[in-house]
């Protein structure tokens, strides 16, 4: 059999070969061995081949392998980006703050950094979305110090149709002019107007839930049932209705408050408001002279060209023997205060103001007159001079004059 395969090897090397084969010199008959040889060589030259073809295809399997890979890096990088992306046109960052100067008359004068605030929001869906809001109010907090750190609106907001919207949370109560709206650039004056301060205790924020809808013809709602009130009964802060604001932190919640607004604007420039706030327990508590209480609130914002006007008024009625004796079962403010903006920039304005709330130094009529200056739309310098007048002279409860000065921003 290894006879015929060497004969075989033999003719196959005469046929592919056969000038080096038949034209040697002299002719020499190749031995069984040398023909052995030649096999050998040639099966390993055909071996080499075959091996650099498998190390050719392994390679060029390997790349593609490589780019593959990278291919699917790329895709996941890029599924990242879009992800962070996508978080980050659906997050919004905001902010604002002010920081004040009073002169006082006779006095001490200050300067305080009243507030700085920070607005994060988060749009989950095109229908649900997130609101909050984070507040230092007087630059330090903590260890006796006279600032506070509060979270003034923490809710998130559903849309149930194309008009009509609910949410749940922490939220601003809607009443007035300023509790809603009250970045520095929005409003007259280096200090928020005294009515809504003492009367409604702005910023006022409660817990619960509500709901707002509005009309095509300029007509709005909103209802909340939200945490109440528990206002003191004794002490210098008896019956004062901004120390009753529980501010969501532990909140007593045996007793529930309920609000409800309704809203005008189908006019350019007009806005018209109504808000009614029924505590259905203001104290929290039973048998201790202080019952119910209710809000009304009522106001008009008009702007014509350079004219504006607003005018607010706030009244609180109470039940209970102990607030009746006290007098306190009544407390009202209302305000007027035309504007004029001879320049696009800059702003003149007065106010007068008239509160009767619990205590002596927050019963009081007070002018003020002063001026805005937008640098920026977003940037407001602000001058006033006021004076006020108490209705009853005593301990802590003094006439005010000041002029004062502030600047504030918003992003």
């Amino acid at each position: 059999m290894k006879s015929y395969s060497l004969a075989m090897a033999f003719a196959t090397c005469l046929l592919c070969n056969p000038i080096s084969v038949l034209a040697a010199t002299p002719p020499v008959t190749p031995t069984i061995e040398q023909l052995w040889d030649i096999i050998q060589a040639q099966q390993a030259e055909i071996e080499a081949l075959k091996k650099q073809q498998h190390d050719t295809a392994q390679k060029a399997e390997n790349a593609d392998e490589k780019a593959e890979a990278a291919v699917v890096a790329v895709e996941e990088v890029d599924a990242k980006t879009a992800g962070v992306a996508s978080w980050v046109d659906k997050t919004t960052i905001g902010g604002y703050g002010e920081l004040h100067y009073n002169n006082f008359e006779g006095e001490d004068n200050e300067l305080d950094l009243h507030r700085f605030v920070l607005f994060f929001g988060h749009e989950f869906t095109d229908s649900i979305r997130f609101f909050s809001e984070f507040e230092i109010e007087h630059s330090v907090a903590g260890d006796d110090e006279d600032g506070e750190v509060e979270v003034e609106q923490a809710y998130v907001e559903f849309d149930l149709r194309e008009n009509l919207q609910a949410k749940g949370g922490v939220f601003l109560m809607p009443v007035g002019i300023l509790n809603e709206t009250h970045e520095p650039g929005t409003f007259y004056g280096v200090e928020r107007n005294n009515v809504e301060n003492i009367i409604v205790p702005s910023t006022w924020w409660e817990g619960g839930g509500a709901v707002n809808g509005y009309f095509d013809n300029g007509i709005s709602w909103d209802f909340a049932i939200t945490s109440g009130l528990e206002m003191e009964t004794e002490g210098k802060n008896a019956f004062r209705v901004r120390s009753g604001r529980q501010k969501v932190s532990n909140a007593t919640a045996n007793d529930l408050a309920y609000t409800g607004r309704l809203k005008y604007t189908g006019i350019p420039g007009l806005e018209l408001a109504g808000t009614a706030s029924y505590q259905s327990n203001a104290t929290q508590s039973n048998n201790d002279g202080l019952n119910e209480g209710i809000l009304y609130e009522t106001h008009a914002i008009y702007n014509k060209g350079p004219f504006g006007l607003r005018a607010l008024y706030a009244r609180w009625d109470f039940n209970g023997s102990a607030v009746s004796a006290a007098g306190d079962d009544d407390q009202y403010g209302w305000y007027i205060e035309p504007s004029y903006k001879p320049w696009q920039k800059v702003g003149l304005y007065s106010r007068y103001e008239k509160l009767d709330g619990a205590r002596d130094q927050d019963q009081f009529d007070q002018w003020e007159v002063g001026a805005n200056y937008w640098p920026h739309e977003d940037v407001v310098l602000k001058v006033d001079y006021r004076s006020r007048n108490v209705d009853r002279n005593s301990s802590g409860a003094d006439d005010i004059d000041a002029f004062d000065l502030g600047i504030g921003y918003q992003f």
